[in-house]
């Protein structure tokens, strides 16, 4: 099974693995897998601006599920502006901080200029039924309220 299972994974060397903070830049988080998200869930997409440089801090879409497709493995996923190139494997979390899923495709239907969004979890239980050892990390800094705000403000 390949359909909605667009993913990769970085593997860090053990000895390097001190050197790594799982937070997402400015926002904190991820705080844990976030589950399976129902249509009509709000949630927001963190993700790098295309022109900035390179330590600028990831700009944020507030977005709502809209349909599960794929048999759950993804979500329709409608933001006031789809994610563009390069915004694709950005993270969506829910109001809460927890992962959700990544960007993977921009649809046409049923919405168009929708997201397509892979469920992370079921994108783990794969790659672990697979016999390749994955797990998501969580942030070491917590997940900031400002961003919680903007996803319970926007939609």
């Amino acid at each position: 099974m390949c359909d909605y299972n667009d993913f990769a994974l970085v593997k860090i060397d053990p000895a390097d693995v001190a050197k790594v903070n799982p937070s997402v830049p400015g926002f904190g988080g991820p705080a844990g897998l976030g589950g399976s998200s129902a249509t009509g869930d709000r949630c927001v997409l963190l993700r790098k601006l295309l022109a900035a440089p390179r330590h600028t801090f990831l700009s944020p879409k507030q977005g709502k599920v809209v349909t599960t497709v794929g048999g759950g493995w993804s979500r329709t996923v409608y933001t006031a502006t789809p994610g563009i190139p390069g915004d694709s494997g950005s993270g969506f979390l829910n109001d809460t901080g927890g992962a959700i899923g990544t960007l993977s495709t921009v649809a046409i239907a049923p919405l168009a200029g929708s997201n397509g969004v892979a469920a992370l979890g079921r994108e783990l239980d794969y790659a672990n039924a697979s016999g390749t050892p994955a797990a998501l990390e969580s942030g070491t800094e917590p997940f900031t309220p400002d961003v919680v705000g903007a996803i319970a403000g926007g939609g």
